[in-house]
């Protein structure tokens, strides 16, 4: 036996076996050996890292984030609060913006949430003073809907007044647009400043991933790619090639595609893909290895709760008659996740209300009758508010909710706004996810939320918003189902357990090395705990020491 690393620390393992040790050895990337073993073996490895009493983990994993959005947006104009306040800071930060660019260059921004900037959006003709005649294209945090000027919409043209299924282009009094569009309407100003190159999204890819690895983030699932609103060009997934070819894939990445890019397979009469939706070849999750694969068909059902467009049963406490939509006709949705589902596909569907959850149990429950498919592991992405009847379909059914922790603290008070007190109970759950043996992952929705990982597992642990209010206390989880959540629980999501999420002997050395235990730490300094280092493959690709 050999070990090319060996690794002193606080180690936590998550593995039953061993749950503790102090030295780790690593031989071409993967565990070996631990403790008196290991100690044998450091005579002869070339690295040798000794952390002292610093706590190492396994590495985190962001089961649901969107990486080349994300880092697209580093170079944008960051609207979000902080470090922009209040409407007229937005106005002045698109103007100083727009004065730095070229007649014609587009002002894009990204991030502003008009829950905390007065409960309004920015106003078209206001983005066409700041702007100057540039047009103008505000990302809204969600990225559910956004904001365009009159520039942007003489650029659209006659297309702004056409029916669009899912989506809207919101109108004042006088039936003319505000410059809003939500949800499939941005697809209107999307078509005119995509696709992106390959090349600006490796970069991107590269961006992000610096990020990650200074935050402890080993892999991550970018959700949802190469089609529909949320995909930055139709060859998304060779940017995440050209990315690994030359050297900037510094994460392990699943990258779900979106179902827009399904279309009907078939093959012999004995493989059952009657009615089955896929990429062509065959290809489905799982393709790719330890860096690069293929992951779940991701769905679109419905929209965002601090929009408002999200499908409810009962109507906003803000907004009673407003109930939101689908993001499609219910019949066309259904036949996606069953045709996907059908063709080998995990699926994973977004969905956030109530009564969304609700459809794509249905969906799941009959795709399954259909085509049984023994651990399937379809997902429900948020899985925002659910209800007892859900939450046990969940558990019966196997599905995989991945909601995010994250957005209690950073959107939460918008939240509340949105559902009303009464209603915050079933809202962004996690302990009675585990209570009824439902997976769970840690995830953030970057960059809906600021994503680092250590921020995530506090407000899993504290369940309060931004201003302090409590958001479902009963839901809070001890720290360390909250750190295994975002190891454990999110390998377990992508059906990758048997490599990482723990570490155990041939297991991929994947780990996050902090400054202390947090499991020993008050709440209150949890999110802002240092990360020291971050091991990937047994090799330290961030130091921060």
């Amino acid at each position: 036996m050999n070990a090319d690393a060996v690794f002193r620390a606080r180690i936590a393992t998550w593995a039953d076996d061993r749950p503790r040790a102090r030295t780790l050895a690593v031989w071409r990337g993967r565990v070996v050996a631990f403790d008196d073993v290991a100690e044998e073996l450091a005579r002869d490895a070339l690295v040798k890292e000794d952390f002292g009493s610093a706590a190492l983990f396994p590495g985190f994993h962001d089961a649901h984030c969107h990486t080349t959005a994300f880092g697209l947006s580093l170079s944008e104009l960051d609207l979000s609060t902080p470090p922009v306040s209040s409407m007229e800071e937005l106005y002045g930060a698109v103007a100083a913006r727009a004065a730095a660019l070229g007649v014609d260059d587009w002002v894009v921004g990204t991030g502003y949430d008009q829950n905390k900037l007065g409960g309004r959006h920015p106003e078209r003709h206001r983005l066409d003073e700041a702007a100057r005649g540039r047009p103008v294209w505000l990302q809204h945090t969600s990225g559910h809907m956004c904001v365009v000027n009159s520039a942007a919409l003489e650029r659209i043209g006659s297309a702004v007044d056409g029916a669009i299924d899912g989506g809207s282009v919101v109108r004042d009094e006088q039936g003319e647009p505000t410059g809003l569009l939500e949800e499939r309407a941005q697809s209107l100003v999307q078509a005119l400043v995509l696709p992106r190159s390959l090349e600006e999204l490796a970069e991107a890819i590269s961006r992000a991933h610096d990020r990650y690895l200074a935050e402890g983030l080993t892999s991550v699932c970018d959700a949802g790619v190469a089609g529909g609103w949320i995909g930055q060009s139709p060859v998304e997934f060779a940017a995440y090639q050209l990315a690994r070819e030359s050297g900037r894939l510094k994460v392990r990445s699943t990258v779900m595609v979106s179902s827009d890019v399904l279309g009907p397979v078939s093959g012999h009469a004995d493989d059952g893909l009657e009615g089955a939706l896929g990429l062509p070849g065959g290809l489905r999750t799982g393709l790719g290895d330890d860096w690069l694969r293929l992951g779940p068909v991701k769905v679109f059902s419905d929209g965002s709760l601090i929009g408002r467009t999200c499908w409810m049963e009962h109507g906003f406490e803000d907004d009673p008659a407003n109930t939101g939509y689908p993001q499609a006709d219910p019949d066309r949705l259904r036949a996606v996740i069953v045709g996907a589902h059908r063709a080998g596909w995990q699926v994973a569907t977004h969905a956030i209300g109530d009564a969304a959850v609700s459809f794509v149990l249905d969906c799941y429950e009959e795709a399954l009758g259909d085509a049984p498919r023994p651990d399937h592991r379809h997902r429900i992405e948020h899985c925002g508010v659910t209800t007892p009847s859900s939450l046990a379909r969940l558990a019966r059914l196997g599905v995989v909710a991945v909601p995010q922790g994250r957005f209690i603290g950073e959107i939460g008070d918008g939240m509340i706004e949105a559902l009303g007190p009464d209603r915050v109970g079933d809202a962004y759950r996690l302990a009675s996810f585990l209570e009824a043996g439902v997976a769970l992952p840690g995830s953030s929705d970057r960059p809906v939320v600021d994503g680092r990982p250590m921020r995530g597992i506090a407000d899993m642990v504290t369940r309060r918003t931004g201003s302090g209010a409590s958001f479902g206390a009963g839901e809070a989880l001890t720290v360390e189902q909250a750190l295994r959540a975002y190891s454990a629980g999110s390998a377990y999501a992508e059906r990758a357990e048997g490599d990482r999420g723990s570490l155990r002997v041939g297991q991929l050395a994947d780990f996050v090395v902090l400054e202390q235990d947090p499991r020993e730490l008050p709440h209150g300094e949890l999110a802002d705990l240092r990360v020291l280092a971050t091991g990937v493959g047994g090799a330290l690709a961030y130091d921060g020491r």
